[in-house]
């Protein structure tokens, strides 16, 4: 999977983009995604996530990650599915943003490091671009037991 990374902030060394990447790359292996998959994941301040948070969601406050889907399907609509040998575009998942100031607070809060904290934003970002979400019960338990599914195989613990 191709995987961009954009840094606005200027503050996330080169090893932990690295340990990301790495992270996603082993859920995409999880999840058996095409490895002509590609997304990005942009790390910002409180600040821009705020104004993506409100442009796009409604909500005038930082948050922590935000996720978009490119291939969320509508109601109603086909997905266009290909032969394999019809040698298809790469599969465009989406765009992740992460706010590495929302990352460390959390971090402090919850009592884990802001390596976890990072880890487990993209993870959870990441399940989002790939159809997963916890807006009911259901879909949250499945969610959040696939995610503590990858990031204990990953060895990311708490």
């Amino acid at each position: 999977m191709e995987i961009t990374f954009i840094d606005e902030t200027n503050s996330v060394p080169e090893d932990k983009i690295h340990e990301i990447d790495d992270l996603l790359q082993f859920a995409a292996d999880h999840l058996k995604l095409p490895e002509n998959a590609e997304m990005s994941v942009t790390f910002m301040d409180n600040a821009a996530i705020q104004e993506i948070n409100r442009d796009y969601r409604g909500k005038d406050a930082p948050t922590d990650v935000i996720s978009f889907a490119l291939e969320e399907e509508g109601e109603g609509e086909i997905p266009v599915i290909f032969d394999e040998e019809d040698s298809p575009l790469p599969r465009e998942l989406g765009d992740l943003m992460i706010s590495v100031e929302r990352a460390k607070e959390q971090a402090e809060e919850y009592g884990h490091s802001y390596d976890r904290e990072l880890g487990f934003l993209a993870l959870h970002g990441f399940l989002h671009i790939n159809g997963y979400d916890h807006m009911n019960p259901e879909d949250e338990k499945e969610m959040f037991t696939l995610q503590e599914e990858i990031l204990d195989a990953y060895g990311l613990k708490r």
